[in-house]
């Protein structure tokens, strides 16, 4: 009996119908487990990975598939999404045991969850074979297998946390600066060879640092190539080839949100006419496809469409034609290197140069993306994450304010309510949610510290309190429920569901680390409030990044990036005057323009408030002021956009 039909993922629900019996995660899966005396067979992935599809179609839906897992084992799909925690675990135990990783993955563990043996994608005849083979091991050489899987247990719980220093010093960017270089696509932009993702954190770090060869390159190389959607805006998740040309085609909110932001960014320390139209593009982008009805962000685009990995966004020269007539459609072909970069004679679309003739390129745009419209769209994961939704909040609130857009401003403020009033329950924070339904995970590092950034964000775009006030309660969640002792954080909180580890990774993957993004709300909140109980939690988890900054700079991109702000203070900016005047939006703009790294803002009234760094702020001469100061220590108020200019400027 399949039992994923009243799951709240959307990727176990495309799961539902298969003649697999499938359990969700829980207690009642290891307790048949153990009723049985079979092995679990734990399948992780997310609904718009490709390879899942792949296996789902060639296995997961075959019936001679499905009857070698029923009998053999209990079957459990894990969306890894909803549980990063799972995920996290058996990832560990993934790579260790193949030094290699992915999604679908595949994990054979004993009825008590302990894996014994683990992959990724197979296809159906080897994984038939797998199955047989792992069921004769259980069945004929039992004390080996359990064995092993506890081997791996104890060789995973071993201590493997990477050793902690001091607050990183100008030293220590400097070098994390230099094995950046080391790894620079000096050619094609970004790190590394294929498949090229896109280092949002490390850009921030870069922009932040002052680095603008490294990170201008690598902007604009995205921004031109096959994986940023040249017609729609917005990115897919990562270029298969060094070029940035073919992507790998799922459209994911956390890459988007991360990209809006450091696109705004850039705009703010270069004026990029560049970035302004891609931050505003992809902005665009998020409010046109990923919001939900409850005023939330989904989670993903799916890579396929109509069974066809790309299908929905490729194109070939006749088509272009087609749509354009044969001059439009020539000069299109031409403009957007439609020359069969992809399968089939098909291409992505780039844009390497700006248009020669804007006016046309407009209305070739315009046309091609309503006929496109037309096509069948891939599929939509609408489960609003918390912690991504954080990130699409701050990116959004930002960008609203610097390039004067109150909708964007308007869309995160929905968002927000839409988590306070969905996902925090009991006084905690959930991560999940679908249809403005909670779904029942607790919230990991992770959605907490990306939210409170997040919150923090808005507040210092709108001056509404209460998000200063949610994110100072979710903070206080990450120091009394996350903290190691040692001065970093566990992924998961003290009373979460334990498994046969707790999950910690101080490095960046496609998000911030939860560590670093806790790092950087604490500094934040601290600066806003004074808290030396927070700057000090903020230091302390920061100082896994001198390890990192020598010879894994591109895992510590957020880290390197709050450690900059650390290191500048950071500089704090108390906006004080009615909201209506003029005058006060204007310093209160002009502050959130200023490229300065970890630049924190309060915008008040001058009356009572709960937000420490306004406290004693007043008018000048019963006209708006600005207060520029570090550690709660104040120059000299100002009143003209000018001054405040000057004094941000002069460091």
């Amino acid at each position: 009996m399949n039992r994923l039909k009243d799951a709240t993922s959307p990727y176990l629900l495309q799961h539902a119908a298969n003649p697999v019996d499938w359990h969700p995660w829980g207690e009642e899966a290891f307790a048949e487990a153990r009723r049985r005396d079979v092995p679990l067979l734990i399948s992780v992935g997310y609904s718009a990975c490709h390879w899942c599809h792949v296996m789902a179609h060639e296995s997961f839906e075959d019936p001679a598939t499905a009857a070698l897992m029923n009998e053999h084992f209990v079957n459990v799909k894990v969306d890894r999404e909803e549980r990063p925690d799972v995920d996290a675990v058996y990832m560990n135990a993934t790579q260790a045991m193949t030094h290699s990783g992915g999604w679908p993955m595949t994990v054979f563990a004993t009825p008590d969850g302990h894996p014994f043996y683990c992959g990724t994608y197979f296809p159906r005849d080897t994984f038939q074979r797998l199955l047989l083979g792992v069921h004769q091991a259980w069945t004929d050489e039992r004390d080996t297998v359990l064995t092993q899987g506890a081997k791996v247990v104890e060789a995973l719980n071993q201590n493997t946390a990477l050793p902690s220093g001091p607050l990183p010093t100008e030293e220590t960017l400097a070098l994390a600066v230099r094995n950046l270089r080391e790894s620079f696509d000096a050619r094609r932009g970004g790190f590394g060879g294929a498949p090229k993702f896109p280092p949002s954190m490390v850009l921030e770090f870069l922009l932040r640092y002052g680095e603008r060869t490294m990170s201008g390159a690598t902007l604009e190389a995205m921004a031109r190539g096959g994986m940023y959607d040249q017609l729609g805006g917005g990115f897919a998740r990562y270029s298969v080839d060094a070029g940035w040309v073919v992507p790998h085609f799922e459209k994911m909110l956390y890459d988007n949100a991360l990209l809006l932001r450091v696109y705004t960014h850039w705009w703010k320390v270069t004026g990029s006419a560049l970035a302004r139209r891609i931050a505003l593009e992809t902005a665009d982008w998020l409010l046109r496809e990923m919001r939900t009805p409850e005023g939330g962000f989904a989670s993903a685009l799916d890579a396929d469409s109509e069974g066809e990995e790309g299908r929905f966004y490729v194109w070939t020269p006749e088509r272009l034609a087609e749509v354009l007539g044969p001059e439009d459609g020539a000069w299109a072909a031409e403009l957007f290197e439609v020359t069969g970069t992809f399968e089939h004679g098909t291409s992505v679309l780039q844009l390497l140069a700006e248009p020669p003739d804007l006016a046309r390129y407009d209305s070739v745009r315009e046309r091609l993306l309503a006929a496109r419209e037309q096509r069948v769209r891939p599929g939509r994961d609408d489960k609003v994450v918390a912690a991504w939704n954080g990130l699409a909040i701050a990116a959004l609130a930002e960008t609203g304010l610097v390039f004067e857009r109150p909708d964007l401003v308007e869309a995160a403020t929905a968002a927000a309510e839409l988590l306070e009033r969905v996902h925090v329950a009991d006084g905690r924070l959930l991560r999940t949610s679908r249809d403005g339904r909670a779904g029942s995970n607790a919230g990991v590092l992770e959605d907490h510290a990306d939210l409170a950034e997040g919150l923090i964000a808005l507040y210092a775009v709108t001056g509404d309190e209460p998000w200063f006030l949610l994110a100072e309660r979710l903070l206080e969640d990450v120091l009394e429920r996350f903290t190691d002792g040692s001065g970093g954080f566990y992924d998961t909180a003290d009373d979460a569901e334990r498994l046969f580890q707790r999950p910690q990774d101080p490095t960046d993957n496609a998000t911030p680390s939860g560590q670093f993004a806790a790092a950087g709300a604490l500094l934040s909140y601290a600066a806003l409030t004074g808290s030396a109980r927070h700057r000090e939690a903020a230091y302390e988890a920061l100082g896994t990044v001198s390890v990192l900054a020598r010879g894994h700079a591109r895992f510590a991109g957020w880290g390197l990036a709050v450690a900059q702000a650390a290191l500048g203070g950071p500089v704090e900016v108390a906006i004080v005057g009615p909201r209506d005047d003029p005058r006060t939006r204007e310093l209160h703009r002009q502050a959130l323009l200023a490229g300065v790294p970890g630049l924190v803002v309060a915008l008040g009234t001058g009356e009572q408030t709960g937000v420490p760094l306004l406290e004693g702020r007043g008018l000048v001469d019963g006209a708006p002021a600005a207060y520029v100061c570090r550690n709660f220590a104040c120059r000299m108020p100002v009143t003209t956009p000018e001054e405040l200019r000057a004094q941000l400027a002069a460091g």
